[in-house]
């Protein structure tokens, strides 16, 4: 292998994030269904998988090195795990974006040629997040934002957040969109027929938002924005005409007064502004349809550590396309979008 692999979703947790979900599960001060459904299993199940999740979530030391040189990763580029600090008010999810960009910081200054990582920012307060996200990238050299899908039920394409893409294009840093558990007002149908995790909800969830954001017109007030989406896209890739002609159609009709034009297509913004990643989605023809569709310098590796963590599924990704594009694929282009 002459090239070295960049795994650009991998996730770690605090213990004072822990701490703090386990007493919002015990207290009752938490309704949201997702996160009762999420965070109510890991951090209450006693099943290997649960436990094992926990334990190297909060490890971003040595066990953590030891599970990528197994597993042949040059560089995580790590977050806070979902939904990070966006299920606290206002004042709790600034303190602790703040807290845990500083431990993440520090883990990277530890490790500095196998770790980076992205700044946990609270679209609660957007101002806040705007100026915590600056602190990251130009104070402890973090390399991006993470955010979570929605917020409390809000999501990105409301312009009252949009000062966090002003700050994210000034500063020449991608935005991460990573799932959450899908909002109350979507989750039901998905919770009733346990599909509202990583099966299926997530990605209904963070499709639909990375759509909402585009048909918003964001990457027309913010063209130099970067958004880097995981599973693939979650699977907007695959609808590329019908959401062309579809969006199209809609704004033809007059059908709905909130959708305006755009300067482009949908499918010219998911080629020029968004990248996606192959987290948990290690299937070599998918991988190369997203290549082929979007160009193979919007393709990233990921391995969605350590929620799918498996050894062999790296080893099938040193397979796909030519040299080339594998080494576009585990490391330039991440090199390229994160300014490594």
């Amino acid at each position: 292998m002459s090239y070295q692999r960049i795994a650009t979703e991998e996730a770690f947790a605090t213990t004072e994030q822990f701490r703090l979900y386990r007493r919002m599960l015990a207290d009752g001060s938490i309704h949201d269904p997702g996160f009762l459904s999420l965070w109510g299993f890991y951090l209450q199940s006693p099943s290997e998988r649960a436990t094992q999740i926990i334990e190297r979530l909060q490890n971003i030391d040595s066990r953590r090195i030891a599970d990528m040189d197994a597993t042949g990763i040059s560089m995580q580029i790590l977050s806070l795990t979902s939904p990070g600090v966006q299920v606290f008010d206002a004042a709790t999810a600034v303190s602790f974006a703040r807290d845990s960009n500083d431990q993440l910081a520090a883990a990277i200054a530890k490790y500095p040629t196998r770790l980076a990582g992205l700044a946990a920012v609270a679209p609660q307060n957007p101002g806040e997040a705007a100026r915590e996200l600056e602190r990251g990238v130009r104070g402890l050299g973090l390399k991006g934002a993470i955010l979570n899908s929605h917020t409390l039920g809000e999501y990105l394409d409301d312009p009252k957040f949009w000062d966090i893409f002003a700050a994210a294009e000034a500063l020449d840093v991608p935005v991460y969109l990573h799932p959450n558990s899908p909002s109350a007002g979507l989750i039901q149908p998905l919770l009733q027929r346990g599909l509202d995790g990583a099966l299926y909800g997530f990605g209904v969830d963070t499709g639909m938002h990375l759509l909402a954001i585009i048909t918003s017109g964001v990457f027309d007030r913010f063209p130099k924005l970067k958004l880097v989406v995981g599973h693939l896209g979650e699977a907007l890739p695959f609808w590329l005409f019908r959401l062309d002609y579809m969006h199209r159609a809609t704004v033809a009709s007059k059908r709905y007064a909130f959708m305006k034009p755009l300067q482009r297509q949908v499918s010219d913004y998911l080629r020029e502004n968004v990248y996606v990643t192959s987290s948990g989605m290690a299937w070599a023809p998918a991988i190369q349809f997203c290549q082929q569709v979007l160009g193979v310098d919007r393709v990233m590796y990921a391995m969605d550590y350590p929620y799918q963590f498996e050894a062999s599924e790296v080893l099938a990704m040193d397979s796909v396309g030519t040299a080339a594009d594998r080494n576009s694929f585990y490391a330039l282009n991440a090199r390229k979008v994160f300014g490594l």
